[in-house]
């Protein structure tokens, strides 16, 4: 093997851009790509790859893979044919296999994961963690951050009690890698259709916080003060925690008195990912 000329650094890897080309490839892929096939076309080496993508995103490549079979398994048994057919259309090699993972990560068996269709989704890996995008007929109304599919999904299914929901892959997965790009290099307004119901006031605060521009940060009393309402910080805070939609409604961007982070639905450590990343780029930029 060459040895590296003396002085001259290793170019660094830049980990998140070559998971998140890994999880495209994965979820693009006709058949589920091995490991060292992965690990060839990102240009890194198999078990450093099989480490940082389960150390930074939660779950090996190979579950991922898995996890994508039957998001599409749920697609396929709203068309005709049977629970079996689809399994098998799935990927699958046995109704066995996929009984038990579906029971395990979507909460439900394929045959009653069959219904009639209102909302549909899709999910898959980001930068911080597993997303879920779902969206009526007429836009986005709901996206999502979290640990474990299963969890999203039923999250999903509290939040919209009387829909049934189906994988919708076709129609959402471009929308779903534009959200997933800004989370990993936030550029621009995510300017997508929406979908979202809230009282006057949440509206008011939900308009408000989409004026709040990339990188900048403001405190729960000045929104309510720039809303003309000095006194309902409470108010603002309420309608934060009432967002379905992430950063599509940036409210990530709303802090407590000092900068204080607090009162993210998806978790603080999210939110301060997402300032991070937000300050860096506008820092970037100048």
């Amino acid at each position: 093997m060459a040895s590296r000329p003396p002085g001259k650094k290793a170019a660094r890897t830049d980990w998140p851009r070559v998971l998140m080309s890994v999880c495209r490839r994965i979820e693009q892929a006709a058949e589920t790509p091995t490991l060292a096939q992965l690990a060839a076309a990102a240009r890194v080496s198999p078990s450093e790859l099989q480490r940082q993508f389960t150390r930074r995103l939660g779950v090996s490549p190979k579950a991922y893979a898995q996890a994508l079979a039957l998001h599409r398994l749920t697609r396929r048994l709203s068309a005709r044919g049977t629970a079996l057919d689809a399994v098998f259309e799935a990927g699958y090699e046995s109704s066995a296999a996929a009984y038990a993972n579906a029971g395990a990560a979507l909460g439900a068996t394929p045959g009653k994961l069959r219904g009639a269709v209102d909302i549909g989704w899709w999910m898959g890996l980001s930068d911080l963690g597993w997303m879920l995008l779902a969206a009526t007929a007429h836009g986005v109304c709901w996206l999502a951050f979290g640990d474990e599919p299963g969890g999203l999904l039923e999250d999903l299914r509290a939040a919209f009690p009387k829909a049934r929901l189906h994988n919708d892959e076709a129609r959402l997965y471009g929308w779903f890698e534009r959200v997933r790009e800004f989370v990993l290099l936030p550029r621009e307004a995510l300017d997508l259709p929406l979908d979202i119901q809230g009282t006057a006031f949440q509206s008011r605060v939900w308009r408000a916080l989409r004026q709040v521009p990339l990188g900048e940060t403001v405190t729960y009393g000045t929104m309510a003060a720039r809303l003309g309402q000095p006194s309902a910080s409470r108010a603002v805070a309420a309608a934060c925690a009432g967002n379905r939609i992430a950063m599509l409604i940036p409210c990530h961007r709303v802090v407590g008195a000092g900068g204080r982070l607090a009162g993210y639905r998806w978790g603080v450590r999210r939110k301060a990912a997402l300032l991070q990343r937000e300050v860096q780029t506008i820092t970037s930029l100048t």
